[in-house]
């Protein structure tokens, strides 16, 4: 597992919507779905591709990855697939596996329903809308992984089996960075869509993605059907994103450098299909 770092500093301007009464006024447009719904409807036309030259230079973005460099408008750049074996997949049965790239944070689901998040607390029930499953991963594991917008957008099912149906939860699009954490209850409060799969070495799971800030789309491919691991599951479209996974109780280890690097306040970056824990039975 990489070694932990510190959460990139929040821009003056977030901290700014998060921290100060007319900032939060902003934020309640920024944060909805309708201005998203603009914003993406931007980033899907044609004339968006001059804002890709200078997103790449910015975040010093390697294109050689890239299974194309003809991009149409800039969600499709922003989407960009990769070239096959770029990012390679750890196949043995007993790795657990990471679903995207980003900073992974972890967490044990303490007292029944609640998940300490940065300086934040959510319910489990909250998570969920209400749906009881989330009795079933009591003293289990949340794994947190938090895409940033320079990250790679698509992202894997951890393991082969069934996936179930998509479930999608209304909500708006905040940040997910921590200076939203500390806050406001994002992953109950963002748009948010799961799926419970019964996987081949893991028991059964739930993998959602959350949205985030100018972030309306989550585009999942598959509904319920036979699924493989490393297989790619979806995309998002433009701004950063997050992905959670839920294993229940002795379902998998992950080493305990992560659960007391997230106490820190640090995050541990991540690849997709790196392994980053290991079944336990």
């Amino acid at each position: 597992m990489r070694a932990p770092v510190k959460p990139d500093k929040s821009s003056i301007m977030l901290a700014f919507l998060y921290h100060s009464v007319f900032g939060r006024v902003i934020l309640k447009i920024l944060s909805s779905t309708i201005f998203s719904g603009i914003i993406g409807k931007f980033m899907d036309s044609p004339l968006s591709k001059v804002l890709i030259k200078k997103f790449v230079n910015n975040y010093n973005i390697s294109l050689d990855e890239c299974e194309s460099v003809e991009f149409r408008c800039f969600n499709d750049f922003f989407c960009r697939k990769f070239r096959k074996n770029v990012r390679p997949v750890d196949y043995d049965d007993k790795a657990l596996i990471s679903p995207c790239d980003g900073f992974l944070s972890a967490y044990k689901i303490r007292n029944g329903t609640v998940i300490p998040v940065k300086q934040s607390h959510f319910s489990m029930k909250s998570l969920f809308d209400g749906n009881k499953i989330y009795k079933e991963y009591d003293d289990g594991i949340c794994l947190v992984f938090r895409l940033c917008v320079n990250n790679y957008h698509r992202y894997c099912y951890i393991d082969g089996g069934i996936k179930g149906d998509n479930h999608f939860i209304k909500g708006k699009l905040h940040t997910v960075r921590p200076v939203a954490l500390a806050k406001i209850p994002v992953f109950t409060e963002n748009c948010r869509e799961y799926t419970v799969i019964n996987t081949n070495n893991f028991g059964k799971i739930v993998q959602m993605e959350v949205g985030a800030m100018l972030v309306g789309k989550i585009k999942n491919y598959h509904g319920s059907q036979k699924i493989k691991r490393g297989q790619e599951k979806g995309r998002f479209l433009y701004g950063g994103s997050t992905i959670i996974v839920l294993l229940k109780k002795n379902a998998a280890s992950v080493p305990n450098i992560a659960f007391y690097a997230t106490e820190k306040g640090y995050e541990i970056p991540v690849k997709l299909g790196e392994k980053i824990g290991s079944k336990l039975n």
